[in-house]
């Protein structure tokens, strides 16, 4: 066989090669079809999760909710506890949600959904806490009320509101607290505790403590 023919041999032969071999002369598998019937799965909801709570926090007056129900968006929403610690839902009207942890709450509404739908899935989303206030007055750069949604001491909270003002009484500056229906005061020597000193009284604050500035 002459070269011209040996080359014109050649060519045929790689051009009648499958495409769809691999690097290693194996054919290359075909993508499976679809069975027919079988369900499409859908991804998972993405999950609605709430703002970051403090360990002892329950739903007080004023907070922001969201309520919501899996497949019911019509039973879904924001809601704002009202001064008298209920939230109003469609269907289910007044449910006490004030002293309530949220998934305590989550637990007694899916209860009273039970009457209205079929396996009610609920979800409680915090989305603002209001609650939660501390209060600081007198001589401070910025008295008023302060929402407490982290843990947070008396020098924190003066700092926050803007620093004592000039003539403030330093020594003399008191927290007001109640705790089980009883009032009763805590010291804070500001001069002492901006040294190092008498740090015990530099206490974490609570929902209604007041820090008086004389």
């Amino acid at each position: 066989m002459t070269r011209t023919g040996l080359a014109v041999l050649l060519l045929l032969t790689v051009a009648l090669i499958p495409a769809d071999l691999g690097a290693q002369g194996q054919r290359k598998p075909a993508p499976k079809p679809a069975e027919a019937g079988t369900p499409v799965v859908p991804d998972p909801p993405v999950p609605v999760e709430s703002m970051a709570l403090p360990a002892d926090y329950v739903i007080g007056t004023d907070d922001l909710l969201g309520i919501v129900f899996w497949r019911d968006k019509e039973m879904s929403g924001d809601v704002v506890v009202r001064p008298d610690g209920m939230i109003t839902l469609p269907l289910i009207n007044d449910v006490m949600a004030a002293g309530l942890t949220p998934d305590a709450l989550r637990v007694r509404i899916v209860e009273l959904a039970q009457r209205f739908l079929e396996e009610p899935s609920a979800t409680v989303v915090v989305k603002q806490i209001n609650s939660r206030k501390v209060f600081i007055t007198g001589e401070i750069g910025k008295p008023g009320p302060y929402t407490l949604t982290s843990p947070m001491t008396v020098l924190q909270l003066i700092a926050l509101a803007g620093g004592l003002r000039e003539y403030a009484h330093q020594e003399q500056i008191m927290i007001m607290r109640v705790e089980k229906g009883k009032a009763f005061t805590l010291p804070f020597d500001y001069a002492s505790v901006a040294k190092g000193k008498k740090l015990q009284q530099n206490v974490l604050l609570k929902p209604g403590d007041t820090v008086v500035i004389p």
